[in-house]
């Protein structure tokens, strides 16, 4: 009895030892579609956001695992505490503020209009009315153009599907990123981005709403790595 009782006890002190390990990791989740923001490269997720949160984690002190998964899950995802931070080229947007909280911005970008180089009737943002035009599922893409009524919108789980669907006519327009968009016309000749631009966005990192003492870490990591260089330095590598 003696015996089992010490077999049981030094388990659990195995438990509360692994426990403890892991207990200040934090785990970001992302989704690896979004280049040159974080997309795979064989088995690794690699791009800008991934060179900065590792930046910023080596300046914080922290431990970080991330986590893929579909953009649309991710908030989800935080505010069930599946993951502790999100770190995918999200825009702080006043709705997503009601449910999470964001760090100062890291990046500034704009949406643009994809198109056929032929195609010359959607010259403003506002022109895609009546036009069939596909979209990152909840994504700022997706909710900019569901603000212009009368768009047919196309939802897709990755950018690529949208733009596999333009190549072959089943879409009139695609709107992403443009910087995403800036990849994918290196592949695709035949396409351009349109001179229709939406307004500008901020992509910032996004915390469990309350969690002020991870916040307050990644803003200061943040502010310390554009002050000494390693910002800059991964900007002009990835941009």
């Amino acid at each position: 009895m003696k015996k089992l009782t010490k077999i049981i006890m030094a388990v659990l002190f195995s438990a509360l030892v692994v426990t403890g390990a892991n207990a200040g990791k934090v785990y970001v989740g992302t989704n690896s579609s979004f280049a040159p923001f974080e997309f795979k490269k064989g088995n690794e997720i690699v791009g800008f956001d991934m060179d900065l949160i590792k930046a910023i984690a080596k300046e914080a002190g922290i431990e970080i695992e991330i986590k893929d998964m579909s953009f649309d899950g991710l908030l989800p995802a935080l505010q069930m505490k599946k993951i502790d931070m999100i770190m995918s080229g999200m825009t702080a947007t006043e709705s997503r503020r009601k449910s999470v909280d964001f760090s100062e911005p890291y990046y500034e970008t704009s949406q643009v209009v994809i198109t056929e180089k032929t195609a010359a009737d959607i010259k403003d943002f506002a022109d895609l009315k009546g036009k069939k035009v596909g979209v990152p599922l909840g994504t700022t893409s997706d909710v900019l153009t569901t603000k212009i009524k009368g768009t047919d919108i196309v939802r897709y789980k990755q950018a690529y599907m949208a733009i596999l669907n333009l190549n072959k006519k089943k879409l009139d327009a695609v709107v992403i990123d443009k910087e995403q968009a800036k990849g994918f016309m290196k592949q695709n000749e035949h396409l351009h981005i349109n001179t229709a631009k939406a307004g500008q966005e901020e992509y910032s990192m996004a915390v469990g709403k309350g969690n002020k003492a991870l916040l307050d870490k990644l803003n200061a990591a943040l502010k310390t790595i554009k002050e000494n260089g390693t910002y800059d330095e991964l900007i002009k590598k990835w941009f």
